[in-house]
Order: C-alpha cells, then sequence, then structure tokens
C-alpha cells in the first residue's frame, strides 16, 4: 500500500511561533505568502488539520482561487481536497466553519473517542476509528487507501511534532515572517520530542524563496543533508 506524500506547511516568527496569545488568529504571513499556500492546497489530494486547531482557529481550509479550483474539476479531482480532522477525544463542535463549506471531510480518532465524534460531527463527516491510539502511520495507510497521494499537513504544534517524531514527514515547508512574537504562552511550530536522529540530525535544505518580506524554506527530512 502506498502512504501520501507527506508535506507540513507552517508560517513561524523569526523567533518561532506559529501565533500570538490574542483570541484572534496572528496573520503573519503576506498576501503573496497566502496565495503560495493556496497553490499548495490546490495541488494537495487532502489537507490534515487537528482539533485543537480547528477549535482555537475556526478555519474554512478552502482553496480560495477560483481558478485553481476550475482547473481541479478540469484534471478529474474534487473541486476541493478532502478535509481531515484529527482528535483523540472526539470533542468537535459541529457549529465551526471546517464542517460546513467545501467538500468531503474525515475524522480520524480513537475507539474511545468516536462515539463523542460520531454524535457531533457525524451527520457532516466520516469518523474512522483507528484503534486504541490515533497512529499516524495507520492514517496514512487509510489515507493511501483512499487514493491520497498527497497529504498537506496545516496544523498545528502538536500535529506538526507527530509526524516530524514519527518520522513521516516528507517535505516541511517553513516560512519566516519577519516579526518577533515574545510571548513564552505563545504557542510555537513545534513541541519538545523524541526527534529520529536527535539534535544532531541535519535536514536536507532543497530550496529558499523570497516573498516580498517573508523567506520559505523547504526542508526534505527524509534526504540526506549531504545529498
Amino acid at each position: 500500500m502506498t502512504r501520501p506524500h507527506v508535506l507540513l506547511s507552517v508560517a513561524v516568527s523569526v523567533d518561532g511561533y506559529i501565533d500570538d496569545v490574542s483570541p484572534q488568529r496572528f496573520p503573519l504571513s503576506n498576501t503573496e505568502d497566502f496565495d503560495r499556500v493556496d497553490q499548495l492546497r490546490a495541488e494537495s489530494d487532502a489537507i490534515l488539520i487537528g482539533a485543537a486547531t480547528i477549535r482555537a482557529d475556526n478555519p474554512r481550509l478552502l482553496v480560495n482561487c477560483p481558478d485553481r479550483r476550475a482547473a481541479r474539476i478540469a484534471r478529474g479531482l474534487p473541486e476541493y481536497p478532502l478535509k481531515v480532522a484529527v482528535t483523540g477525544s472526539g470533542e468537535l463542535d459541529p457549529g465551526l466553519k471546517f464542517w460546513h463549506c467545501g467538500g468531503q471531510k474525515l475524522v480520524y480518532t480513537n475507539d474511545s473517542g468516536a462515539a463523542a465524534a460520531t454524535a457531533r460531527v457525524g451527520e457532516l463527516a466520516t469518523v474512522v476509528p483507528l484503534g486504541p491510539e490515533v497512529g499516524l502511520g495507520a492514517l496514512l495507510d487509510d489515507l493511501g487507501a483512499r487514493g491520497v497521494g498527497r497529504l498537506m499537513v496545516e496544523g498545528g504544534g502538536s500535529i506538526h511534532t507527530a509526524f516530524l517524531a514519527a518520522g513521516l514527514a516528507d517535505e516541511v515547508r517553513i516560512a519566516i515572517a519577519p516579526m518577533l512574537i515574545g510571548q513564552a504562552a505563545a504557542p510555537r511550530f513545534l513541541n519538545p520530542a523524541e526527534f529520529p536522529g536527535g539534535p544532531a540530525r541535519r535536514f536536507h535544505l532543497e530550496e529558499v524563496t523570497r516573498i516580498g518580506d517573508v523567506a520559505v524554506l523547504r526542508y526534505l527530512p527524509k534526504r540526506d543533508a549531504a545529498a
């Protein structure tokens, strides 16, 4: 079984934060970089996000450009990529935007969270229990079986950390915004974890792109840094 190509996409401040502590989502990127992310979404078969980020940001997680959606349809694809949520508790708010726009939705959870997830969003999404834990390997196997060849992971920090700690990220694209958050309680890109190879392991830097005042770094974690 072929697993999807996994792309982690994130925007961070120079000091490594993905948001500030205010209730509203803090805009780190610029207009041109948001358009780059829209293109990545259009190129993906599925977009994955954690339940905590859905609760915090109330995102729609759509391809916004009509021409890109039309191009997907012309290629025989759904207008929007599959939207994937990951939750351990199953505590999902059916009133949030994620569930009411775009195309099909999947919810991956564990056996204990399946009943709660089904009760809350079972009429809006397909709920898939993966066993005692939400294993990312099993999740990727299931997505591959559903025909997903390219998965875009948009966070949050716990989800990004889990993919990298499990060695399951094929690509990481980090947009670095020219600002400092400096708030100790603000969320960071990654949480502490045991990552493959430890602190001495270096990622392969494939590309650096300047988009206005934002620098986008493209890393390939599975390739030797010396390659």
